[in-house]
């Protein structure tokens, strides 16, 4: 019979449960304060869909956030396959603009990026930001990865998506009648964690993502008992990133205490 010295193995013990912190695979610019203790919401923006190149505006409404939101690190997060202006590049195949890029392993990816971050700010109130295509990820990653998110902001977000791509298909865009394996974000709902707070915002002149698409998701969101704000912003279309209301809106979030599962939840029109 073997014997072991107590002091050995706690020491093992300590080595085996100490591990680095998981690396950040997808690329992206950072604006804030950088020291964890001065971190107290850690906001990662996710793009829509398009050719591979995020315009420059994407990192300047990343900015903004920071420098609205006090004590905010605010990221420009890359989807697979798209660089910026910056010279940032996501590894990875970005998938089209016609819905088939929110698939198993391109949301996956996003929430290990997302894990990357969570584990450098720990201590800080995690919120992502999804615009149109970035929007519906954002939407399905909280319902498949329940409780790695803290809150939402999802605009001009086609989060019913075979409606959607119905209706874009029936505008004439073409790549719309083909079938895709992208996640139906409407689908994932029964999976969001119950304390997720979630905040809807669509342009009353929205002819990309009209506001149908987001108001059947944001009562499928109250019937589950999620927190959820839905907003119809008048006079405004489709792009939202550096609308103020949007940045209201994670300001909100991020100064509100961390809710309790509710029973109902109220979508107003």
């Amino acid at each position: 019979m073997r014997c072991f010295s107590p002091l050995l193995l706690l020491a093992a013990a300590g080595c085996a449960t100490t591990t680095a912190p998981p690396p950040v695979t997808l690329a992206g610019e950072s604006f804030g304060p950088t020291a964890s203790r001065d971190v107290r919401t850690l906001v990662l923006v996710l793009h829509g869909d398009g050719d591979g190149v995020v315009p420059a505006e994407f990192n300047a409404a990343a900015q903004a956030i920071a420098d609205a939101v006090p004590g905010a690190r605010a990221v420009a997060l890359l989807r697979p396959g798209y660089s910026d202006s910056a010279g940032n590049v996501s590894p990875g195949s970005r998938g089209g603009i016609d819905g088939d890029a929110y698939t198993a392993d391109r949301v996956a990816a996003v929430a290990d990026a997302v894990t990357g971050w969570r584990a450098r700010y720990p201590q800080a109130r995690t919120i992502l930001v999804g615009q149109s295509g970035g929007a519906a990820m954002a939407a399905t990653l909280m319902g498949v990865r329940p409780g790695l998110v803290d809150g939402v902001v999802l605009a001009g977000c086609p989060c019913m998506l075979p409606e959607w791509r119905k209706y874009r298909a029936k505008q004439g865009a073409t790549g719309f009648r083909t079938a895709v394996n992208s996640f139906d974000p409407l689908q994932t709902v029964g999976g969001i964690a119950p304390t997720t707070r979630v905040t809807l915002l669509v342009g009353a002149d929205d002819k990309e993502t009209p506001l149908r698409f987001s108001r059947g998701y944001a009562e499928a969101l109250a019937l589950r008992g999620i927190a959820t704000d839905y907003r119809v912003l008048p006079g405004r279309g489709h792009d939202l990133l550096r609308d103020g209301d949007l940045i209201d809106a994670v300001r909100r979030m991020a100064a509100t205490p961390p809710p309790t599962p509710q029973r109902s939840a109220m979508v107003t029109p």
